[in-house]
Formats: structure tokens, sequence, C-alpha cells
């Protein structure tokens, strides 16, 4: 065993080196940061490119718009429908089939055929979906957000409100 394959024991800390206090010694003088310059005299801020335009400002920010009162429907198509077997459907039955996510806004779509009599409760429905549950003799029932109505109240014609 030499010098140099003598370790730390595992989980010890060690001490940080002090440097710059005088010129005697291991890192005195300059303190390891070499002799003159930027980065000898300061710190140099990360991403400075000296006075050119930084790239983060040089590339193109980001367009658009995301609106606040936009609402997502998650689909669920008739013949899912009829593939559960159940007679009742409601937007929790769909949850505990792990056919939606968790809290999301059911719209039940037309793709399919409905052959026996469903009673269906989702948030919203196409006009061909709840045609063709009615006609195969069950019933539909639109359940409310459960926020209610996110959008503004109706604001009369400007002119006309004077």
């Amino acid at each position: 065993m030499k010098i140099h394959d003598l370790t730390p024991p595992p989980g010890s800390n060690r001490r940080r080196k002090r440097v710059g206090r005088g010129i005697a010694g291991k890192g005195g003088k300059t303190a390891g940061r070499g002799t003159k310059g930027q980065k000898a005299r300061s710190k140099v801020p990360a991403g400075f490119e000296g006075g050119q335009m930084p790239l983060h400002m040089r590339v193109p920010k980001l367009k658009g718009f995301n609106n606040p009162f936009r609402v997502e429907y998650q689909a669920v198509n008739l013949d899912v429908l009829e593939e559960t077997g159940d007679s009742t459907v409601t937007p929790e039955s769909l949850r505990a089939k792990g056919l939606t996510h968790k809290g999301a806004l059911v719209k039940v779509l037309g793709r399919g055929e409905v052959t026996r009599a469903i009673d269906v409760s989702a948030h919203a429905f196409s006009a061909s979906a709840e045609a063709a549950i009615t006609a195969a003799g069950g019933s539909v029932t639109v359940v409310p957000a459960p926020w209610g109505d996110r959008r503004p109240p109706a604001q009369g014609n400007h002119l006309t409100n004077r």
C-alpha cells in the first residue's frame, strides 16, 4: 500500500480549500485563476457572450394564446357503450372501467350502433349519439360541469344598453 492508495472513509466530508490567503503556499496569489483577464478579475455571468446579443434573446419567442374558457371533453363512442354491457352509464362508471381519465368531462359521440336501451349520463352529447340512444329506447341526461358555466355572462348590444 502506498500513500496515493489512501482514500477517506465513505461518508466523510472534506474541508473546502481556502484560496487567496497570501502569496505563501498552495492557492496563494492568483488563487488558481491564472493571470490577468476578465475571468481572473470578476465573475462572468452564465450565458454572457462578450456584449454580443445572447442566445436566449436571439431565439424567437413563443406566440399564441391560451383561452381560459376552453372546455375539453373526453370522447366516448356508442360502440364503446355497447361493449360495456351496462344498462346505466355515468362518468363515474366509465372512470371505474378505465375508459376515461379522473375528473374528465365526458362527451358521447355517434360512432357505432346501440341495440338495447341504455340510460346515459354525460356532460355533452353529439346530435347523432343522442338520436341513436333515444331511438333504441334509452334516455339521455346532461350532467352539468362541476364548476358550472365558465363563460362570462351574456351582455346585450352595447348600443341598446344606453
